[in-house]
């Protein structure tokens, strides 16, 4: 059940589209919390407000935060949204964010998204290495990231791509299900993928939850399983499907340890079309560990297994003056998980029509 708690606001930390960092006083000193912007409006300094406190309780990964639910400090609060399509449904923070599908005419028999590269992860943290991959061998593309329900559901809260948008690396966001807070917001994957490439005219697409996929040790109880539908609904648009591995010589769970179980129970039981899955060429016992994990898995024999010399991952997110973090490591300590995700990238860019060729 969920934990609440009121203070005062001591201080803003942080602002930005969407999101405010602040410190509230509960009774034990200054601790942290967010504000979603879009839901409960904006705080100040010294405005009471109810908390959230349930995920840090908990010891979950919000990284220390606790939630703003409301401001005291106004009896009302009204923003319209742009349509009639509610996210967050049935919930006391249900909003009216509305959807590009419901405005647009043009997307009313849209069915296919013209062979347009799809590269599916499972982690958040890897979609700037796919995105600067893709970036750096073709610098005029237009990607678009498009983030799931998978996890974390505002995508305000998401670091990396505010990062990614403040150096001009994506062109565009899209938010489904009940994720919510793109440029464009949708209200499946494929009317997504359909909004990513005719709406917002991507060459490309990233697919991947919001911050903070969720596991319970189990076969199937994981948010990453999604890769597969996220996988089948390009290849039913017209796409091309491509997944990124979610790879590990750092983590130091068993499952996750060389293929994370995630990519091969996704590819291997959630994907039932034929996909295109990039394996990096580390070299090595690294490189011998992944061939062996894809071919005791069977994905060898379902799926396009395509060998890549990735390119430098960790170079590439340098240059961007990105830092990345993943389950608590750097980059740099997990770097195979960034490389893998950078030869999902570069396949993606490899499967793009010649500049000015676009079908």
């Amino acid at each position: 059940m969920p934990s609440f708690r009121t203070g005062p606001v001591v201080r803003l930390l942080e602002e930005r589209t969407g999101l405010q960092r602040v410190e509230v006083d509960l009774g034990d000193g200054p601790e942290r919390a967010y504000v979603l912007t879009q839901l409960t409006g904006r705080v100040d300094a010294g405005d009471r407000v109810v908390v959230n406190t349930t995920a840090v309780e908990l010891g979950l990964g919000t990284g220390g935060w606790h939630v703003v639910h409301w401001n005291l400090a106004r009896g009302d609060w009204q923003e319209r949204g742009p349509g009639h399509i509610i996210k967050g449904r049935y919930t006391s923070l249900q909003a009216d964010v509305g959807s590009t599908e419901e405005h647009l005419a043009a997307l009313a028999e849209a069915e296919s998204i013209d062979g347009m590269p799809v590269v599916a992860a499972a982690l958040h943290s890897q979609v700037p290495a796919v995105v600067v991959a893709i970036r750096a061998a073709r610098p005029a593309a237009r990607i678009a990231y498009v983030m799931s329900d998978g996890a974390g559901l505002p995508l305000a809260l998401s670091d990396l791509v505010a990062a990614l948008r403040d150096r001009d690396l994506l062109d565009a966001t899209v938010t489904y299900g009940h994720a919510f807070g793109g440029d464009y917001e949708a209200v499946s994957v494929f009317s997504a993928l359909v909004v990513a490439r005719h709406v917002a005219e991507a060459d490309v697409a990233v697919v991947a939850m919001g911050p903070g996929i969720v596991g319970t040790n189990t076969r199937l109880g994981f948010s990453g399983l999604e890769v597969g539908p996220i996988l089948d609904a390009t290849t039913a648009l017209g796409g091309v499907p491509i997944a990124c591995l979610r790879v590990s010589f750092a983590d130091p769970r068993p499952r996750h340890l060389g293929v994370s179980h995630h990519s091969l129970t996704a590819l291997r039981l959630a994907t039932r079309s034929r996909v295109v899955v990039p394996v990096p060429c580390v070299g090595g016992a690294a490189e011998a560990r992944i061939r062996a994990d894809l071919a005791e898995a069977g994905i060898a024999d379902r799926h396009d297994l395509v060998d890549v010399a990735p390119p430098d991952a960790l170079g590439l997110l340098a240059a961007a003056d990105l830092s990345v973090v993943s389950m608590g490591r750097p980059a740099a300590d997990d770097p195979v998980l960034f490389q893998a995700a950078a030869a999902a990238g570069s396949v993606a860019a490899a499967r793009l029509p010649p500049p000015g060729a676009r079908p």
